[in-house]
């Protein structure tokens, strides 16, 4: 059996959040894949984490479901090629498995072999192509090229939990890259507001979980407040944009929301005018 090492320790802690969801009898989704890649070890990584800030495991539950809905719609559309920037742990190419479709992902290469090691020592097939780099700093549309990627075919991203740990200009850059570089795409994002990450909101839990990231090495570093604006500056139009509370609303709707921070955080898509 293939042992976690040298794995980002934030993939695992998202794995643990979004495991949470198997144990529910009325569950927002299924993943039977995740609980390969997870251990004791990751199990107590993402219990320090929440002991602190429980409402976090619920963030990672609710957008799951979006970008998993964003997905089936987008495939539906006719999206024929999808492409997952920071990866991690993710297991879409597993659980939306479809013959007319084409999986990319870009994440660092131990990330990548680890999670093709568990899945192919249970017979299970990845069922996407891995590219093993740094999509920001190693040049994401030549990484594509080198590996078969067809920038003529309808194209869905999800990019899901990365724009807090990048820039301005690294966000939009890869933004423009995509909208520019892709025939036709839509791309499914997450990011939290600005003062989330200036450290302005007021409430101290949200100050305490954001220095329990940075103390992981995981700092949040970017904030987004105009989605509009940051869209069209980088050739996009908004499709959609929700918070985490109005999915915990609409999911939960009986439950009172049990953070403000879901107030702070934002899931979106943007597409391209050729889509």
């Amino acid at each position: 059996m293939t042992e976690i090492q040298k794995v980002v320790g934030t993939a695992f802690v998202v794995a643990e959040f979004r495991n949470d969801e198997n144990k529910e009898a009325h569950p927002l989704y299924r993943d039977p894949f995740v609980p390969l890649f997870l251990d004791l070890e990751s199990k107590k990584a993402a219990d320090r984490i929440s002991r602190s800030f429980p409402p976090i495991r619920n963030n990672v539950r609710l957008r799951t479901r979006y970008f998993d809905d964003q997905l089936r719609l987008q495939i539906e559309r006719g999206r024929r090629q999808i492409l997952i920037l920071g990866a991690g742990l993710d297991t879409r190419p597993q659980r939306f498995p479809d013959r007319d479709v084409a999986y990319f992902e870009i994440d660092a290469p131990t990330t990548q072999a680890f999670k093709k090691a568990r899945l192919e020592e249970n017979d299970i097939d990845p069922n996407t192509t891995y590219i093993g780099a740094d999509y920001v700093a190693d040049g994401m549309l030549n990484l594509l090229r080198r590996n078969g990627f067809d920038f003529g075919l309808p194209t869905h991203v999800i990019w899901e939990g990365n724009t807090m740990y990048l820039d301005d200009a690294a966000v939009c850059h890869i933004l423009s890259d995509l909208m520019g570089g892709i025939a036709s795409c839509s791309t499914s994002f997450d990011y939290f507001a600005e003062d989330v990450i200036n450290n302005t909101t007021g409430d101290p839990e949200i100050t305490d979980v954001v220095g329990r990231f940075a103390a992981m090495g995981a700092p949040w570093t970017y904030g987004i407040d105009n989605l509009a604006e940051l869209a069209a500056r980088c050739g996009a139009q908004v499709l959609d944009s929700v918070t985490i509370a109005d999915l915990h609303r609409t999911f939960w709707p009986g439950q009172p929301l049990a953070s403000p921070l879901y107030d702070y955080y934002s899931l979106c898509t943007v597409h391209n005018a050729a889509s």
